[in-house]
């Protein structure tokens, strides 16, 4: 079905003038648990339908949102259009979960982050300490080239750089042109390639220290890794993990014979997301029972 039979919850307009819309699918029960659900880079909330309509049928109220720049969210990234990690981790995120509680606000609300979705919800989740019960994040690992093997890595490496100038030149990333994610902020490909190349969220003018605010995530955390995922493979997924001693993760492999012998990457899962469904409402249900202050 098409993203706009799922009704908008919410308009959001930040304080540069950046808008973004929420949607959600919500439960009858006002106490069900709503999980939000943050975008992979290049991807629009709409390509999750899929995603969101099985999590609806499993019991859960779930809400959408693009990251800044994609899908219904303004401004298109362009020449004078700058924003990167810092303004979708210390702006966007925090007001997409002010508005989800001012919905929900009987609800455990959980995120649910894809790549670089999943990244920076953890980052604002330790900067910011939101009331949350949790975060899963599905493909969604540490783009640091070392974890991607020693060939794989230092291509990584070599394209990242490559990708940071040509946006740099441009005024902007066309990455719907160049075939990867899509058309994104200079700004924002220079924090993501400044990342593959040292391992470390480092983003000059943040609100704080990024590492530091990771080893604070002190929340559960499910940790997937998906088959035949090129782009979150389990080392990058595990490096990533390793920056949160303190969070309550557990780790899980998605696989074919999960996805009833369906073929899964780093995007299919959204699609062939059977057996990971079942995973993650199960794993919820452990995280709010366990927390009844929640509610």
């Amino acid at each position: 079905m098409r993203h706009s039979r799922i009704p908008v919850l919410a308009k959001i307009t930040a304080r540069d003038a950046a808008t973004s819309t929420l949607r959600a699918l919500a439960q009858p029960d006002p106490a069900a648990p709503v999980v939000v659900v943050l975008p992979a880079m290049g991807m629009s909330a709409r390509n999750y339908t899929p995603l969101v309509r099985a999590l609806h049928r499993a019991g859960l109220t779930v809400v959408t949102t693009d990251l800044r720049g994609h899908g219904e969210s303004l401004p298109v990234p362009a020449r004078g259009v700058g924003f990167g990690y810092r303004e979708i981790v210390e702006e966007d995120i925090g007001a997409v979960l002010r508005e989800t509680a001012a919905a929900f606000p009987h609800a455990p609300v959980l995120l649910l982050g894809h790549s670089l979705g999943g990244q920076l919800g953890l980052i604002h989740c330790g900067l910011r300490q939101p009331r949350l019960s949790g975060v899963v994040l599905v493909a969604s690992g540490s783009a640091w080239y070392r974890c991607f093997g020693p060939l794989a890595g230092p291509r990584r490496l070599l394209l990242s750089q490559v990708y940071a100038a040509v946006a740099a030149l441009l005024g902007h990333w066309p990455g719907e042109r160049l075939g990867f994610a899509g058309r994104e902020s200079a700004r924002l490909i220079r924090d993501w390639s400044r990342q593959v190349r040292t391992g470390r969220y480092e983003v000059p003018g943040a609100a704080g220290d990024y590492e530091r605010a990771l080893r604070r995530v002190a929340l559960p955390v499910l940790a997937v890794d998906v088959a035949g995922d090129a782009l979150a493979p389990p080392a990058a997924v595990d490096h990533l993990c390793a920056k949160m001693p303190r969070a309550d993760i557990t780790r899980w492999h998605y696989g074919r014979d999960d996805a009833e012998g369906r073929p899964l990457d780093h995007f299919r899962w959204i699609r062939h997301h059977h057996g990971l469904i079942e995973r993650i409402t199960a794993w919820a249900s452990q995280v709010v029972a366990a927390q009844p202050s929640a509610r």
